[in-house]
């Protein structure tokens, strides 16, 4: 079982910067890949990026390239997603979720997911 929890986010004007932190609790969380989704208003929650249980691997949608990183550490039970270079269309509920396999981008591989934390990018 992993509870996870989500933070950090806010509002930003285009252009700046946000990192959000997903806090998980158990103490298999090394054994999980992780992910963020994201869902904006209207929309269906798309995937965004994925970490590997071994770091170093990593996974992006095209949108976010270049522009975000997805980190964790293993010995604080924690992943991150740095956002640079933010965009009023990266406006979304931001939610971390835990899978048992490799890298994924389906939500139905992904067996825990947090609450969400809103992020704001205004024009």
């Amino acid at each position: 079982q992993v509870q996870l929890a989500e933070s950090g986010g806010g509002l930003v004007q285009a252009g700046g910067s946000l990192r959000l932190s997903c806090a998980a609790s158990g103490r298999t969380f090394s054994s999980y890949a992780m992910g963020w989704f994201r869902q904006a208003p209207g929309k269906e929650r798309e995937f965004v990026a994925a970490i590997s249980w071994v770091p170093g691997n990593t996974d992006y949608v095209d949108s976010v390239k270049g522009r975000f990183t997805i980190s964790r550490e293993n010995a604080k039970n924690t992943v991150y997603l740095q956002m640079n270079s933010l965009k009023p269309e990266d406006t979304a509920v931001y939610f971390c979720a835990a899978s048992n396999k490799w890298l994924q981008r389906r939500r139905s591989e992904y067996g825990y997911w947090g609450q969400g934390t809103q992020v704001t990018v205004s024009s």
